[in-house]
């Protein structure tokens, strides 16, 4: 857009370029946020007093956008995956595609979180710090069937610290959580690459969770016990 200056663009000019990202093949995600960067650019010069009005407040995500390819894993891949995990792994794999958990929910998790037949999400690790769940909706608690907390039991058998205050998945000083993206890097890619699943991530599995429900129309805790 070159050395023009905020106020000479109009709400044309940029819902142009939208569609013409979206002719492009950029997805329906990049579109959205080239969107809300305009309407932030100008509501900032805006309160500046660059510009008179947001020429980005009405703009819209052209329907010729390309929606993302909404990846699920078959039975056998899901079975596959547990397969050639190591222990503390493949039970962070297994929290997030039999039980539904968010990986910040999971990396974030203590044990006095773990009760009798459930774990207890009452906050997560966003980008290395440790906050409040996603939404209200997500303060919950997560049933676990009796063979995900025969896993848990077992990996709380051999953990360093079970304290209450201690964290479910440490790193190796125990007094932070594990870093989800050095454990996704070392530990977990390189495997499922390894078997034709390099395209699995955590999106991937709660998605493959929720739709695993929908097809076999079972109780999360049976679901678990199936796989």
């Amino acid at each position: 857009m070159g050395t023009r200056t905020l106020g000479s663009f109009t709400r044309d000019e940029l819902q142009d370029y939208l569609e013409q990202k979206a002719d492009q093949g950029l997805s329906y995600s990049l579109v959205v946020h080239l969107r809300w960067d305009f309407k932030q650019i100008f509501d900032l010069a805006q309160a500046e007093g660059y510009v008179q009005k947001n020429p980005a407040i009405l703009l819209f995500v052209p329907r010729n956008t390309r929606w993302p390819e909404r990846l699920v894993m078959k039975e056998e891949e899901v079975k596959r995956l547990f397969s050639v995990l190591e222990q503390r792994e493949r039970l962070i794999v297994k929290l997030a595609v039999l039980a539904g958990m968010r990986p910040g929910e999971i990396f974030g998790s203590k044990w006095r979180r773990l009760k009798e037949e459930c774990i207890q999400i009452r906050q997560r690790v966003y980008r290395g710090e440790v906050d409040t769940p996603k939404t209200n909706h997500s303060v919950r608690d997560v049933a676990l069937s009796d063979g995900l907390l025969g896993e848990v039991d077992e990996w709380r058998g051999i953990s360093l610290d079970t304290s209450s205050s201690a964290w479910m998945f440490p790193s190796e000083k125990l007094v932070t959580p594990l870093a989800k993206d050095n454990c996704w890097r070392r530990r977990i890619a390189p495997k499922l690459k390894a078997v034709g699943l390099g395209w699995v991530t955590f999106q991937v599995m709660r998605r493959t969770h929720s739709t695993l429900l929908n097809a076999l129309k079972v109780d999360p805790k049976v679901l678990a016990d199936m796989l």
